[in-house]
């Protein structure tokens, strides 16, 4: 009787903790290394109930690979974690070479994607946070989509969705929260493709993770503008002048109940969080969120700031989904030197989001 107890009380706990499914991502690039490291650490393993999605074969190669390294960080045992296998053909294994992208580690890398997906709608996982790919290897495989996000929502029957980056300073505590209203377009589409239907979408997905996600209810959110100075009146650009404060002006009558400050100049935007992110003690009231018009008008500073705490989540999803913010930095895979903050960061921050969400629908 004693020991059926204590079985119940250990399948209990299991239940009670996030359950997060983690892709291995480009199994050829810095994926498997970062895993092991992130995985080795007590807060990650004891708190949440972990699986990785990906082949077993592939991650005990790596291990032994990296095991063979002069002082490299403690790594996971494979033999100890909770692993899909997902199965892969024979000759697309055998052409997976670390540091080296291409077709067969970018089929791999979907095919993880495929699994952690499906699992997850079918209400295995809470959440998904997603190893680095790389998009060349995707498309080298017959993959055509611009990003993970992408697949995420085409998979999710979602079409409202965004990217947004999270992190946590570890100079004061501050959260930097900063969504992109475009993302992997080339900068000469940027101007055509925004349009204020697409920043309302953008300002209301933002909203919304704000309250369901991070308990604000009351939010002051910053919004750049597109031109140097934005704008200028006129001078150095006419999208603020025709549509975009005008389009600010009807959200602030909407949405009584923020702040919404701008069209900022995107080069003075971000001295604020900067300043907040480092501890700054002139600094007063930094914004809950940052809204920026194309992709790296919001990741640069991002990067700067963050460039291995920030945390890609994409909202708009029916999950919970996030990913460290670095690529697959195949030059450096299969070496040991590979950082793994970011992909701790962004197992915690899973937890934490799929936690506030269970929360919220207890009230």
């Amino acid at each position: 009787m004693y020991e059926n107890n204590q079985s119940n009380l250990v399948n209990f706990n299991k239940k009670s903790r996030p359950r997060l499914a983690l892709t291995l991502g480009d199994p050829a690039g810095i994926g498997p290394e970062v895993i092991l490291k992130a995985l080795a650490e007590p807060e990650i393993s004891k708190k949440y109930d972990v699986t990785v999605v990906g082949n077993r074969d592939l991650l005990v190669k790596a291990y032994h690979k990296l095991n063979l390294i002069d002082n490299l960080a403690s790594l996971a045992n494979p033999d100890e974690l909770s692993v899909i296998d997902v199965q892969l053909d024979g000759e697309i294994k055998d052409q997976i070479i670390a540091g080296t992208g291409n077709a067969a580690s970018g089929a791999a890398s979907f095919a993880y994607m495929e699994c952690a997906i499906a699992r997850t709608l079918a209400g295995k996982f809470d959440a998904i946070v997603t190893g680095p790919i790389a998009k060349s290897a995707w498309k080298a495989a017959g993959y055509n989509y611009p990003g993970q996000t992408e697949l995420l929502a085409e998979k999710s029957g979602v079409d409202r969705f965004g990217m947004l980056f999270v992190a946590r300073s570890p100079h004061t505590n501050w959260t930097l929260r900063a969504i992109l209203v475009t993302t992997h377009i080339p900068l000469r589409q940027v101007a055509d493709t925004l349009t204020p239907q697409l920043l309302t979408q953008k300002l209301d997905l933002l909203v919304e993770c704000l309250e369901k996600d991070f308990g604000i209810d009351r939010g002051r959110i910053a919004i750049a503008g597109l031109n140097p100075h934005s704008g200028e009146q006129g001078q150095l650009g006419h999208e603020e002048q025709d549509w975009l404060i005008p389009w600010l002006e009807q959200e602030r009558q909407k949405r009584p109940q923020l702040q919404l400050d701008g069209p900022i100049p995107p080069d003075t935007m971000w001295v604020k969080p900067g300043q907040a992110w480092y501890g700054n003690s002139s600094v007063q009231n930094p914004a809950d969120a940052y809204l920026a018009l194309y992709h790296d008008q919001g990741l640069i500073p991002v990067k700067l700031m963050a460039f291995d705490r920030a945390v890609n989540t994409s909202i708009g999803l029916p999950f919970v989904r996030t990913s460290p913010d670095h690529g697959t930095a195949f030059d450096i895979a299969g070496k040991g030197i590979a950082d793994a903050t970011s992909m701790k960061a962004a197992i915690h921050l899973a937890a934490e989001l799929v936690s506030q969400r269970l929360a919220a629908r207890k009230l």
